[in-house]
């Protein structure tokens, strides 16, 4: 038991998954009996009072603890104490709600034989508010004496200032845009609060009374004529953050301040605004409360802060820290049961907490340590099995521990083997007659109580699902949850991957957020279906193994057709969006050849067609199966492709310019056309509604053309990953990489899952080459000095990046191995015959030969030929000059498919 802990002096817990905050404790002699109660309200609407007598310190609650309970009709906000009654000065409960304030009145009545006294209350008024409320504060508003005013602040930013039963006025804060904490000064009778530009702001009573009148947001012109004066601000103090709360201060020993606790300082002002002093904090506070002092001309401050600490400044010193067993929302200091300065805490879910502050020693006691002798044996075996655990520990470089066999969590997905027979393709874009889906069934088991389930389906477009996002009740242990859903084709182009994730996360009770997924594979025949083959294409692939070829008919039964014997050497597929890929066998030699027309099309085809045959291989317990690829590695195909990609990216930024010049040309038209609306002399409009019209309608073709790039765009980057996931697949075939390598690669040139023009792919796989080339493929140590960039940005070309890709599998050809350790870079480096040659900074013309493949490559810059007089003709008669030829092409492009505008003369 630490010395610096609060001593619970009393302590409960409020109701079960109740929420309270700061205006939610009240500590006052509600009964008027002369002595402190605690009030309390929650959010869900129960109103507590307790007069804590415990007969030790640190017992609980008792019943008799308990005065009153009550469950009103709607959320309490806040709850003061105050004379809110006329005709009386005795004290009364305020109650505000979201839209009710209410005045209540505590008694209590004296119980007969040996039941007890009994408490209630009665409704003595209660004010139906217009708008909806977020704090008040009261007290003698104007000087009045023996009874106190309420304003109400709210979500809007007007005060509602009530004289005790009836509706006084209301006034709106100038430049409001958030509530902040609210208070009453009664030294200098103003409201001070905080507004969202966090400056502490002073309004006078007199000066709200004598204000226009702010019954509603809009003012008519009837209140602009009547008598009344702006709002005008009192003082103003820019503290540089937001306040979490104000108090006043004012005690016969201490001078008359205001406290002010910020998200990271601590402020004490003079009535006129001027800083008094400040304590920065280095802790992130939750509530405070200034209380009298015993030294002569300073303050006592408690500050809880949400790290579980409470801490005590005299002024600006700080006195005292104690530990509390929660994070409180709010402090108040009371007097119960003749013990002054007891500190009442309460949390946000209703921990109510009496302590006070003392240094109370422990009386545990260590026990005797018993002297035995030292076994070294036992010892020396225990240290070397620790030593063995701390070895295996330090060589497993995972991050998460390893899964273990009996898992709390399990999630299943189950595809089915068939396509469903009714087809689920919801808003599909495809063309095709039929759009097949396949059904998943998703199956979570849970050894464990799971909160907050949530379950997750992650499909890559084009692919999509009828319903991705799952929520559940809370899981018992022992109990599963199953889902059903399907997957279809939705984008009228093929997808680079078949493959999907699903995603669990749950909570435990006691707070641990938990984590399971599981990966499935898609068939193939969800976008493609048997087709006749083709005998010319424009691409071709040859795929070498060590094994006879193997029929069609047995390691693609869904695809052939057994009567057909043909179809045992020769299989044909066609896509959903219309592509023809040819699969061949060959009779004579232990090759396939896979062919289309596009190279794209042929990553999918030849993925299934390796898959299936280490699977046929390993069921026959072939171990020695292998796949080799000996032809040219495509990089003429896949750098065209890499250029249409780069090409509509420009297209996207040549956009974004033209449509940002334009909205300005929009802007300014309005702008003028305004001007003239707003003369009392009218004037001709001079044509500028036909030039705002012709300019609103270009604004709209444009931004249809930048919707339909960013479309042919993803369809582009989509068309990319499969020719980047084929190249990679035979460059792997061909060096002959492991899983490591190839994971390396794929890294490499699939660095992102969407492209956008803040991070495109082109920038990103470059920078990753260039480090491949200049680390473990590096020739010389001198090219591992040299630094990289460390700034991503949009290249003018691709010229580098293709340079890059081409010398990477040069390099790789000649002895290079891809690795990511320090060590195996060095040797690397030694190892790699000569004839590498170093990546040229400047030179951007040089030319690279791919080992393997006959085709020469060159690398130039794009470049855009300029008009001596360029001019756009935009409708019929509208001419846009100073535009290069690219924006001509653009716009074009934009307005081809629009109706002529109306004529315009610019």
């Amino acid at each position: 038991m630490s010395l610096f802990k609060a001593r619970d002096w009393w302590s409960t817990v409020l109701g079960e998954k109740e929420e309270f905050d700061q205006g939610c404790l009240c500590v006052a002699d509600v009964d008027n009996s002369g002595q402190d109660k605690i009030i309390v309200g929650s959010y869900m609407g129960y109103l507590r009072i307790f007069n804590p007598r415990p007969v030790k310190p640190g017992d609980g609650v008792q019943a008799e603890d308990l005065l009153l309970e009550v469950q009103l009709r709607e959320p309490v906000l806040q709850v003061e104490v105050g004379k809110f009654v006329s005709g009386t000065e005795g004290l009364h409960l305020a109650v505000l709600h979201c839209r009710r304030l209410c005045v209540y009145a505590v008694s209590e009545t004296l119980g007969n034989v040996d039941h007890g006294n009994q408490y209630q209350i009665k409704l003595m008024y209660e004010h139906h508010l217009q708008r909806t409320a977020c704090n008040m504060t009261y007290g003698p508003f104007g000087g009045v004496k023996g009874r106190d005013l309420i304003c109400i602040q709210s979500m809007d930013g007007m005060l509602m200032l009530f004289e005790q039963e009836s509706y006084a006025f209301g006034r709106f804060l100038p430049g409001f845009l958030l509530p902040g904490p609210l208070t009453y000064s009664s030294r200098t009778d103003s409201f001070i609060t905080v507004s969202s530009s966090r400056q502490v702001e002073s309004y006078k009573y007199q000066v709200l009374a004598f204000a226009t009148d702010a019954d509603g947001r809009q003012e008519t012109v009837q209140q602009k004529l009547s008598s009344g004066k702006k709002l005008v601000v009192d003082w103003v103090l820019n503290i540089g953050e937001q306040a979490l709360d104000i108090c006043i201060v004012s005690f016969n020993q201490a001078v008359s301040s205001v406290f002010v606790l910020g998200e990271r300082s601590l402020f004490c002002l003079k009535d006129n605004g001027q800083i008094r002093f400040m304590k920065k904090l280095d802790y992130s506070p939750s509530c405070f409360i200034p209380y009298c002092s015993v030294k002569e001309g300073t303050i006592n401050t408690l500050v809880g802060n949400h790290s579980k600490m409470l801490y005590v400044y005299q002024d600006i010193t700080l006195k005292w820290a104690t530990q509390l067993p929660h994070v409180p929302v709010s402090v108040k200091v009371a007097n119960l049961q003749g013990l002054k300065g007891v500190i009442v805490t309460l949390s946000d879910n209703g921990h109510l907490q009496c302590s006070y502050l003392g240094t109370d020693p422990s009386l545990f006691q260590a026990p005797r340590v018993e002297s035995k002798e030292i076994n070294y044996e036992e010892f020396n075996a225990e240290m070397k099995e620790l030593q063995k655990i701390i070895k295996e520990a330090t060589i497993t470089q995972d991050i998460l521990p390893q899964s273990e066999k009996h898992r709390d969590l399990i999630v299943t997905a189950e595809v089915s083997p068939d396509l469903d027979v009714e087809s689920q393709a919801i808003d599909s874009e495809v063309k095709a007659e039929v759009v097949p889906s396949v059904t998943i069934k998703v199956t979570i088991q849970s050894k464990m109580t799971a909160q907050q389930p949530y379950l997750a389906v992650c499909i890559q477009a084009p692919l999509a699902v009828t319903c991705d996002r799952f929520t559940f009740n809370d899981l018992e242990p022992g109990s599963s949850e199953t889902v059903v859903l399907s997957v279809f084709l939705k984008g009228n182009f093929p997808p680079s991957e078949l493959e999907g994730n699903c995603v669990f996360s749950c909570n435990t009770p006691t707070g641990i957020p938990k984590v399971a997924q599981c990966k499935f594979k898609l068939p193939l025949r969800l976008v493609c279906f048997p087709a006749q083959p083709s005998k010319s294409a424009n691409h071709k692939l040859t795929i070498d193994t060590n094994k006879p070829p193997i029929s069609f008919l047995t390691i693609f039964p869904d695809f052939a057709d057994p009567s057909e014997e043909d179809q045992a050497n020769v299989l044909g597929f066609q896509f959903l969006t219309g592509s023809k890929i040819t699969l061949l066998a060959s009779k004579t030699s232990q090759r396939y050849r896979i062919q289309s027309d596009q190279l794209e099309d042929l990553w999918l085809i030849t993925k299934e067609l390796t898959l299936r045959l280490e699977e046929h291989f390993k069921k026959q317990n072939c171990k020695d199966f292998a796949c080799t690829f000996s032809g040219s590695v495509p990089l003429q195909e896949y750098f065209e492709l890499i250029d249409r990609h780069f090409e509509l990216r420009l297209n996207a930024e040549k956009f974004q310019e033209l449509l940002s010049e334009r909205a300005i040309q929009f802007r300014a038209i309005e702008r003028r056309l305004l001007t003239r609306f707003k003369d009392k002399t009218p004037a001709p409009l001079q044509h500028l509604d036909t030039l705002l019209e012709g300019t609103f309608r270009e604004v709209i073709a444009l931004a249809d053309a930048a919707e339909e790039n960013q479309a042919n765009m993803f369809q582009a980057f989509t068309k990319l990953k499969s020719a980047t996931h084929l190249v990679i697949m035979l460059i792997s075939l061909w060096q002959k990489l492991n899983a490591d390598q190839v994971a390396i690669m794929e890294a490499t040139f699939l660095p992102l899952a969407e492209d956008t023009q803040e991070l495109g792919w082109e920038e990103t796989v470059d920078s990753a080459i260039s480090f491949l080339l200049r680390t473990c493929l590096s020739k010389s140590s001198k090219e591992q000095a040299l630094s990289l960039s460390s700034q991503l940005s949009m290249p003018k070309d691709t010229s580098r990046l293709k340079k890059n890709i081409s010398l990477f599998c040069d390099r790789l050809a000649k002895g290079g191995r891809l690795s990511l350790s320090t060590e195996a870079a060095t040797q690397q480096a030694t190892v790699v015959p000569g004839g590498c040659a170093t990546i040229p900074e400047s030179d951007l013309e040089e030319r690279a030969v791919v080992p393997g493949s006959t085709a020469v490559f060159s690398s130039h810059k794009h470049t855009a030929k300029q008009k001596s007089s360029p001019e756009i003709i935009f409708g019929k008669k509208c001419f846009f000059q100073g535009h290069s030829a690219l924006d001509v092409c653009l716009i074009s492009k934009a307005f081809s498919q629009k109706n002529d505008v109306s004529s315009a003369q610019r």
